[in-house]
């Protein structure tokens, strides 16, 4: 955000432009939110109270019922502009903490050191007295890189309005918990290169009029211990329009499978590992319900054994090991959640520091794979560098199962493509997706039986 804005002011922007242009994006927001209610503005000493100020006075002209309340005096030259051309009323910080709607632009991003406890207490007292509470950029008292609370028992946020560009703690926890709606004013920043991006709806399509299955993707999915699992990727992987999903079981559960678009996930029927040799595979997954023994280790050496693009997923995460991966020709998508990342770091002797999408870099490049980390604040990082935030996704999606339903789309993404970044980003957006159609309370199956709809959606 530093570098964009400073490519701004280069290019002859003034920070009391670029002041208006955020302040008066941010009161839009403001605006409709409050509908007719009074509003408060807590601004504090820097350029987010400045915004505060500028905030206000758009808020005024418009008939708005609008106070400020000043935590100090403005200490930067833009804030004091800001302050000079609001013409209302300014309180101290001893005003009547009680109103409607407040808006926090007492500090913003790049805070890194606790509010003090006069700060803090007059937040936390505005909050209380407020039902309707919007932050400005960042809430005060947030790590915005680090995405974390400096002090203990900071109020949380019915929206939070991000000036210019996101910011880390917009996406990861525990600030976003806290944030509410997000929302994003644009200022006219450029992309930043290196700069982590938000994964956004895909543009799919249908398959073309001389489609057939092979070149829509074929998807080998190798069951294990619990093949429900894999039988729920399966499924998963049909409504991510995958043409052919094949259900692998090894020799000795003498079982193989395949599954065509529109059908329901098979019962086993011969064929083993030896399907795995089909040199049409567009990606192989391995790890839904394969198990932890060492019949799944073979297992796994297996599904790698054809080096085709895959997707490693669940148990074949706790399994893998560097020796794996060394040399591997094919495009690699692993998908852990916390447990799973924390077995990665360690086999391939990673520290663990720093935020999520600190540690799902780090992976991405000791294994030359792209990694999805996924959780409530999903990350994904490729070898290359490039990482993008998964949007806000249904916390209903914490019921055992739906990281099987994610592998399943991210395996028929890749078929589709075989580009394991964008795969990774389609996956994670029709999981959410599917998630946000299925309603409260889903199962696991019933938000793979969603996915078609959220495939739907992006054509």
């Amino acid at each position: 955000m530093r570098a964009a804005e400073a490519d701004l002011i280069a290019a002859g922007t003034s920070v009391d432009a670029l002041m208006q242009r955020a302040g008066r994006g941010a009161a839009d927001w403001v605006w409709r939110i409050a509908a007719g209610r009074a509003v408060t503005v807590l601004c504090g000493p820097g350029n987010n109270g400045g915004d505060g100020y500028v905030i206000a006075e758009a808020l005024r002209e418009r008939g708005a019922r609008v106070r400020v309340i000043a935590a100090t005096e403005p200490r930067t030259e833009a804030a004091r502009t800001a302050r000079g051309l609001y013409r209302g009323e300014v309180s101290g910080p001893g005003a009547d903490p009680t109103g409607e709607v407040l808006v926090d632009c007492l500090f913003g991003s790049g805070l890194t050191r606790p509010l003090s406890g006069e700060l803090l207490a007059l937040l936390a007292s505005l909050a209380r007295g407020h039902a309707l509470r919007i932050a400005i950029d960042v809430p005060s008292g947030i790590d915005s890189d680090m995405a974390l609370a400096l002090n203990p028992g900071l109020p949380d946020w019915s929206m939070t309005v991000a000036l210019g560009a996101w910011k880390p703690a917009h996406f990861l926890m525990p600030a976003r918990a806290a944030m509410g709606e997000l929302r994003l004013v644009d200022i006219g920043c450029a992309p930043v290169p290196g700069a982590a991006g938000v994964v956004a709806r895909p543009c799919l399509s249908a398959p073309g009029a001389d489609a057939h299955k092979y070149r829509r993707g074929l998807v080998a999915v190798v069951a294990g211990a619990m093949p429900g699992a894999a039988r729920l990727a399966s499924l998963a992987a049909q409504g991510a329009a995958a043409g052919y999903v094949r259900l692998i079981r090894s020799p000795s559960d003498a079982a193989g499978g395949t599954v065509t678009a529109g059908e329901s996930a098979p019962d086993i029927v011969p064929g083993g590992f030896a399907l795995l040799g089909d040199g049409r595979t567009g990606a192989v997954l391995v790890g839904p319900g394969l198990g932890r023994d060492d019949q799944a280790r073979q297992r796994l050496v297996a599904a790698l054994s054809h080096s085709h693009p895959a997707v490693i997923d669940a148990d074949a995460l706790m399994l893998l090991q560097p020796q794996d991966l060394v040399g591997y020709p094919a495009p690699l998508l692993l998908t852990p959640h916390e447990g799973e990342l924390v077995a990665l770091e360690r086999a391939w002797a990673q520290p663990g520091q720093g935020t999520r999408l600190d540690r799902a870099r780090a992976l991405a490049q000791a294994t030359g794979t792209v990694v999805i980390a996924k959780g409530p604040d999903t990350v994904i990082a490729a070898p290359d560098g490039r990482t993008a935030f998964a949007p806000r996704a249904s916390s209903w999606l914490s019921v055992a199962g739906t990281g099987d339903v994610l592998a399943g789309i991210a395996a028929a993404r890749l078929a589709s493509h075989r580009d394991p970044f964008a795969a990774a980003g389609e996956a994670v957006w029709l999981h959410g997706e599917a998630a946000r159609l299925a309603g409260p309370a889903f199962s696991a199956s019933q938000l793979a039986a969603t996915v078609r709809s959220a495939y739907a959606a992006c054509l």
